[in-house]
């Protein structure tokens, strides 16, 4: 699958740039995955594209640095003239900061130069999806409604994309899958896509969650039961494969299954007949298994847990689903998508924006919980929000969860070449880590040993003056190769800069980055 699967066909997409080489390279991604291309070489006739095209245009991607208007400046004039198109920023020097400013004018995403065709072609799948408010809304609602696309999968991730591939590819058999992945990874919404893009679409989907039913009722839930058939049983009850008669069954959580149950389950799959409880003779079904685990079953086949022939029943076609950690560009888009979705269910008009501030908070959070996890979050913030965007300040358990944060609006300032004394309080902290997992500095002498601790960047120097600019930017440099361990693209990303800027940074410095302590040699 192509990342343009997931847009609309032949979406007209204006590509402001001024470097002729990058102009055209651009202009071959977005024709390669079937949109039609419109160039300019700076804001100004960008604009004026625009104009002659009212309407049309359904995406900008938007390079910032460039003569005569700057994106910026098209960025604002956009936002005077009230003009709501999706705004793709693209930059390779500029620094944060300018990122920041752009964000606030309204941009939709940014990628950061040389980009691949793949993550261009994402972020403009993605744009075109989330680009009308009420589309979004509506795609919301048919989540929990159950009836879910593989277009309604947000994702600009390679990882996802392959699952998605793949799951599209088994939406077009019977073929038995089993979805792999940690809880809140959104296993039950791919069922839904492979069972909305297969020939069952339209009939029942069922769902199990296998883990959640008490052991002496498994039986009864999945096959069902006749009348009297045990104690209690006071009428006859269907069980969750009859309901699931010629739809999709998922399965969730089937490494919780009882080997008992898990017997009878191995002949619904090899036969298609299922045994209800207290019934004579078996019934056929038509049902198409989908099962989910979080548990690796394979282990749980060498512990005895799980049948090894059931496993290989339903392991024909697996697909392991990654962890949000694991997709961090997907966050983005998911903010956005449940911050619009809750701003619509809370009635709230028009929904919450969401600060530069936030969106880098939860992108550097792992995610223990995943999707659901962020959902839930989310949700929580639109609810209690005081203003009319979502700040850092209304996410306070995720904050202090991060190590190394640092709110943008600082580093920003740093970048911006604005005094450190105007930062409240005095220092500014760039990470609140326990002792052992700080990384170590070397111990300087008793004479010249600070006050405060190695993750703290001192604003001031011994004598009361304001430090100098560079000595600052360097401790912070040698800070963030220690932190992220000489991960010199995470370096870069984390300090806003590119990796060609960072590189020349160590060397005017003579910073060695493999023992960032060290001056290089």
């Amino acid at each position: 699958m192509t990342p343009s699967s997931n847009a609309k066909a032949g979406a007209q997409v204006l590509i402001v740039e001024d470097d002729p080489v990058q102009r055209r390279l651009l202009k071959n991604a977005v024709e390669r995955y079937g949109h039609m291309a419109y160039v300019a070489e700076n804001g100004r006739v960008g604009l004026d594209v625009l104009k002659r095209n009212a309407g049309r245009i359904n995406v900008v991607v938007l390079d910032l640095m460039m003569p005569e208007m700057n994106g910026i400046e098209f960025l604002q004039e956009l936002h005077t003239t009230g003009v709501d198109i999706p705004v793709i920023v693209q930059t390779g020097q500029g620094g944060i900061e300018t990122v920041v400013q752009a964000m606030r004018l309204g941009a939709f995403d940014f990628v950061v130069k040389p980009v691949s065709p793949e993550r261009i072609a994402a972020a403009i799948a993605n744009a075109l999806k989330l680009d009308q408010r009420e589309a979004k809304a509506r795609a919301g609602r048919k989540v929990r409604a159950g009836s879910v696309g593989f277009d309604d999968i947000v994702s600009a991730s390679p990882a996802m994309m392959r699952v998605i591939d793949l799951a599209r590819r088994a939406a077009q058999s019977n073929i038995p899958v089993v979805l792999e992945g940690e809880s809140g990874v959104g296993k039950e919404l791919v069922a839904r896509a492979i069972q909305a893009g297969s020939d069952r679409s339209g009939r029942p989907f069922v769902t199990v969650n296998c883990g959640a039913i008490p052991y002496n009722l498994v039986e009864s839930i999945l096959f069902g039961h006749e009348k009297g058939a045990f104690t209690g049983a006071a009428e006859r009850h269907v069980g969750k494969f009859m309901e699931a008669d010629g739809g999709t069954l998922f399965l969730d959580e089937i490494g919780d299954l009882p080997l008992d149950v898990q017997v009878k389950l191995l002949r619904a799959v090899q036969q298609g007949e299922i045994e209800t409880v207290g019934a004579r003779m078996p019934q056929k079904v038509d049902v198409r298994l989908i099962s989910a685990t979080n548990k690796d079953l394979i282990e749980e086949v060498k512990a005895g847990r799980f049948r090894e022939d059931l496993y290989y029943r339903l392991n024909v076609f697996p697909i392991t689903m990654p962890a949000l950690r694991r997709r961090k560009e997907d966050i983005s888009y998911l903010v956005r998508v449940f911050v619009d979705r809750f701003s619509a269910e809370q009635k709230i008009n028009p929904p919450l924006g969401i600060s530069a501030d936030v969106m880098a908070l939860l992108t550097a959070y792992d995610w223990p919980g995943n999707i659901r996890q962020l959902e839930n979050t989310i949700f929580r913030a639109v609810v209690l929000a005081q203003g009319p965007e979502l700040t850092d300040g209304d996410f306070p358990q995720i904050a202090a969860q991060v190590p190394g944060y640092l709110s943008v609006e600082r580093l920003a300032l740093v970048a911006d070449h604005v005094s450190p004394t105007q930062v409240q309080p005095a220092t500014i902290p760039v990470a609140q880590l326990s002792a052992h997992e700080m990384p170590q500095a070397p111990q300087p002498t008793e004479a010249a040993k600070p006050s405060v601790p190695d993750n703290i960047i001192v604003s001031t120097g011994p004598s009361g003056e304001v430090r100098k600019l560079a000595d600052v930017e360097q401790e912070l440099i040698r800070f963030a190769l220690r932190f992220y361990r000489g991960q010199m693209s995470q370096v870069a990303r984390k300090l806003g800069i590119g990796r060609s800027t960072l590189y020349r940074k160590l060397k005017d410095y003579g910073i060695n980055p493999e023992d960032p302590h060290k001056h290089a040699a």
